[in-house]
């Protein structure tokens, strides 16, 4: 444990909890529920997820994806950890750009999204959650989530974390949805993720949960907190220079730095 850390864990203590969307009722009963529910879901679709994501995306995630982290900083050389790395979309995308697998590390909670993962030989899998990263203190120059924000359990302890393991003058890249402020484009939205997706799913997909699986993202993603709320998440984890930038008013890329000195955390997590 680094001397400079230990203000940001002692504060840990008093943080609040900052989920990042109410517990949906149609899916688990309780927030306690949460975790396990999203870890079986994933478990279950795990195998289709990448033709999934292809479909959700129309072939342009691993483009967009390069682009977002070169955008974020992230530069050849880098070590990294993508946090619910899944079937490391995000992780390929990283070892693109720095130039060499054992470079990258990543780390998910659903052991059925690791099995399937396809990545360059080199890059480590690790099973891990966003709340518990198995990394050592200040041991990773960039950090990278890729969609999977909306699914962690307490934004608070996780952006804590993420502080935990980089580097002092580390970055991070959080790529998630947002909701569009347009009706119309919500509805447009709606209707592909929600209702056409599913359709489809069901088509293409082996796995039974796969509709099940959209469906919950789309939820996800009109129940999650604003922007704003994420950015003071990470601005109160102690992190600099934090912003949003956007692309279509849907994707958002929460981008932030730690500082080279780390400031301290005041008792009660701000």
């Amino acid at each position: 444990m680094w001397p400079r850390e230990l203000p940001l864990l002692a504060a840990r203590a008093n943080q609040k909890v900052v989920t990042p969307h109410p517990p949906l009722r149609s899916y688990y009963d309780h927030e306690s529920d949460r975790r396990n529910w999203v870890r079986g879901v994933f478990n279950r679709t795990a195998s289709d997820y990448d033709r999934l994501e292809a479909l959700i995306g129309l072939g342009t995630g691993p483009w967009y994806r390069r682009k977002a982290l070169r955008r974020a900083g992230l530069k050849p050389g880098m070590t990294v950890v993508d946090v619910g790395t899944g079937t490391g979309l995000m992780a390929r995308a990283a070892t693109d750009i720095v130039g060499k697998a054992t470079l990258v590390t990543g780390v998910d909670p659903s052991t059925g999204m690791l099995e399937n993962a396809k990545v360059p030989p080199g890059v480590r899998l690790l099973e891990g959650s966003a709340e518990s990263i198995p990394l050592d203190d200040c041991s990773v120059d960039f950090l990278s989530m890729g969609y999977a924000l909306r699914h962690i359990s307490d934004l608070s302890a996780s952006f804590a974390e993420f502080h935990r393991v980089l580097r002092p003058g580390g970055l991070v890249c959080l790529l998630e949805f947002t909701l569009p402020k347009s009706r119309v484009s919500q509805a447009v939205l709606k209707a592909w993720l929600y209702r056409a997706m599913p359709r489809i799913a069901t088509m293409a997909a082996a796995t039974a949960d796969a509709p099940l699986l959209l469906r919950y993202h789309w939820d996800t993603i009109a129940a999650c907190v604003p922007p704003e709320t994420i950015l003071r998440a990470l601005t109160e984890a102690a992190f600099v220079n934090v912003h949003r930038q956007t692309d279509l008013q849907i994707f958002s890329g929460y981008c932030a730095r730690k500082p080279q000195i780390a400031a301290s955390v005041p008792a009660g997590g701000g």
